[in-house]
């Protein structure tokens, strides 16, 4: 039987619904093309640490409301206001750090589920998610440079470290939007899917990862995070021990017994 549940965070622009597992949290700010607003900025850190928290929780899928966009940026209606003195700058640069750290210590498997519009923060909040997949009316990209904002390092970390310095100078310096397509041939997403297969498209692989081993799967997401830290930041202790508690675990000896069984391994996270 499954089980639905919804966090409250504190706010009707950011929806966490939790349905057998699979944690879906949306962005739903439609008449702005979900546009990262203050308020939604402001309950995102909680939200994530409150699904990390959550043990019903095997994987979290990221979307937009409504079909015309995963995340258009940030609220530029709210940028003279919240990014033009140093001051406002600040407390706009600790809501994304609260947002980064809350993402650093989320170890469940994201999935970004993208359609429509994913542009600059939009962008740079699907490139939190371990996995992207697009519908083939989407576009990507960072405006930065259209807007004279400046973007900072964490954001183009993040491309650098996805698409290479090449491509990211492309995407940045032209502020250009890219189609679907183009964003597969460049490593910006997974997958392209037609729109009205993207949500069961993503449905499947969330399942197939939520009925997978949950310790292998948080193993592998942190040896992932470590190859892309330079080799004198990596806590390779860390993974050797999330590695080792995979062979102590109950659900290995559950792999097992399934295995020659001959049927679908039960696994508990344990």
């Amino acid at each position: 039987m499954t089980t639905t549940s919804r966090h409250d965070t504190g706010t009707d622009k950011l929806l966490v619904e939790v349905d057998d597992g699979i944690a879906l949290v949306t962005f739903n700010n439609p008449e702005k093309r979900n546009a990262l607003s203050a308020e939604i900025r402001t309950a995102l850190p909680g939200a994530l640490t409150a699904l990390q928290a959550d043990a019903d929780v095997r994987v979290v899928v990221l979307t937009g409301a409504g079909d015309k966009a995963f995340v258009s940026g940030a609220d530029i209606s709210e940028f003279a206001e919240g990014r033009t003195s140093a001051e406002a700058r600040a407390a706009f640069d600790r809501l994304a750090a609260d947002a980064g750290r809350a993402w650093g210590a989320l170890h469940k498997p994201v999935i970004a589920m993208i359609r429509g519009f994913c542009i600059g923060g939009g962008l740079l909040t699907a490139l939190q998610a371990d996995i992207r997949i697009a519908s083939d009316d989407s576009q990507l990209g960072v405006p930065a440079a259209r807007l004279g904002v400046g973007y900072g390092f964490a954001g183009v970390e993040a491309l650098v470290g996805l698409v290479g310095p090449a491509r990211t100078a492309e995407i940045l310096f032209s502020g250009r939007r890219f189609p679907a397509e183009e964003a597969l041939q460049i490593g910006l997403v997974n997958r392209v899917v037609p729109g009205p297969a993207l949500h069961d498209e993503v449905w499947e692989l969330a399942g197939t990862i939520r009925d997978n081993a949950p310790l292998t799967v948080t193993a592998c997401k942190a040896a992932i995070r470590e190859v892309g830290r330079a080799p004198d930041r990596r806590d390779l202790d860390r993974v050797a021990a999330l590695v080792e508690a995979c062979f102590t675990s109950e659900d290995y000896r559950e792999g097992q017994r399934a295995f020659l069984e001959r049927r679908p391994p039960r696994f508990v996270g344990r």
